[in-house]
């Protein structure tokens, strides 16, 4: 038999990488989300899920509707959050009751998306809480997209339009810097310019790769 007319052996497929990325407010986390979709990511948005899974025509919409009734409906048919949220919030059963309705509908369409990553992908989860709820959710690595305070306090003031004692409170209820640095296996620095984040993307990305192909057996 030639040579030559040999079948070279096919190379395994590493098992799919199922990554947590975090970051605090004004990090800059939406920025890196897309560079790693560009680059072939798979991304899983919990909060982008929230919103689908109660547009209007979903029986996820039907369920909230029936349970809280029509005045959480806003004028343009879909539900009115701030008044949802009011009733929610200054009532831990109301609050349960709303969560019973989600969080199973979340908890599918993310698998949903996870399940639709090709063979041998890379998956990340967009978790913004991860570190304050724990990082031990079975991935295989944690990403932190990290910058100076100084540098988020300011994209939040340019870019949201907060007062600086707003965006201090909503950086003092998240974990610390220093938490999300001692969770992080990967760090994506942005204190820079959008060119200097696409560099730092590119590395995390290639150690990723390197990280799904070295659990290949």
């Amino acid at each position: 038999m030639d040579p030559t007319d040999q079948e070279t052996p096919t190379q395994p497929t590493p098992p799919t990488l199922n990554v947590g990325l975090t970051g605090g407010i004004g990090s800059g986390k939406s920025e890196v989300l897309k560079r790693l979709k560009a680059r072939g990511a798979t991304v899983v948005d919990a909060d982008v899920a929230a919103r689908a899974v109660v547009e209007p025509g979903t029986d996820g919409f039907e369920e909230v509707v029936k349970e809280f009734g029509p005045e959480v409906v806003g004028p343009d048919g879909s539900l009115d959050r701030a008044r949802l949220g009011a009733i929610v919030f200054a009532d831990p059963a109301r609050r349960a009751a709303l969560n019973a309705i989600v969080h199973p509908r979340v908890g599918a369409l993310m698998a949903e998306w996870a399940a639709a990553a090709p063979p041998g992908g890379i998956v990340v989860y967009d978790i913004p809480l991860l570190v304050e709820g724990g990082t031990d959710r079975g991935y295989a690595a944690v990403i932190v997209v990290d910058a100076d305070d100084e540098v988020r306090f300011a994209r939040l003031l340019r870019d949201r339009g907060m007062s600086r004692a707003d965006a201090e409170a909503r950086m003092a209820a998240q974990a610390t810097r220093a938490e999300r640095l001692a969770a992080a296996d990967y760090v994506v620095a942005n204190n820079g310019s959008l060119d200097d984040l696409d560099r730092e993307t590119d590395r995390v990305w290639s150690e990723l790769l390197a990280l799904r192909d070295s659990r290949i057996r």
